[in-house]
């Protein structure tokens, strides 16, 4: 009876340690299961950090691309601006009056120095028309310039309103 009572002890602990190796073998699956979730997860994780890393990036990039841009504008202006003023004071000093054209017409005494004053005239205001066709191409370059500029500007924008 005790032999008996020993074997059913042993069947016993027996079963008991096969639920508990069960359990554990169980327990140990679902743990890799949930450790493979979780690395994929990471892994997703990480993919989403580098593409936006790159987006980033990529948009910086650009921001400072466009700032280069605009600052060459800018200078292109402040160029312009400083020519226009020399020219302007350049005109203010040479602006003369009617007085002043009769005083000098009056002392010219012969039809050659007539004719030598008028060449030199000539001569001034070609030079001047020359001018002018310059600043004028120089101005549609530079609207052209900074129309260009200015649309790069509100496609970076739009692109980046629509990328949030």
């Amino acid at each position: 009876m005790r032999e008996e009572r020993e074997n059913i002890n042993l069947k016993a602990e027996s079963i008991i340690t096969q639920d508990l190796t069960q359990q554990w073998l169980t327990e140990i699956q679902t743990m890799k299961q949930k450790l493979a979730e979780l690395e994929q997860e990471k892994n997703k994780a990480w993919k989403s950090a580098e593409k936006w890393r790159y987006l980033y990036n990529k948009e910086s990039e650009q921001r400072r691309n466009d700032s280069l841009l605009s600052q060459k504008a800018i200078n292109s202006l402040k160029l312009q601006i400083q020519k226009m003023q020399a020219i302007n004071e350049e005109l203010v000093n040479h602006t003369t009056n009617d007085e002043s054209i009769h005083l000098e017409i009056a002392h010219l005494n012969s039809v050659e120095e007539l004719h030598d004053k008028l060449m030199i005239i000539l001569k001034e205001r070609d030079k001047l028309l020359q001018a002018l066709n310059l600043e004028r191409r120089n101005h549609t370059q530079t609207r052209y310039n900074l129309t260009t500029t200015l649309g790069d500007a509100i496609d970076g924008l739009m692109k980046n309103k629509i990328s949030k």
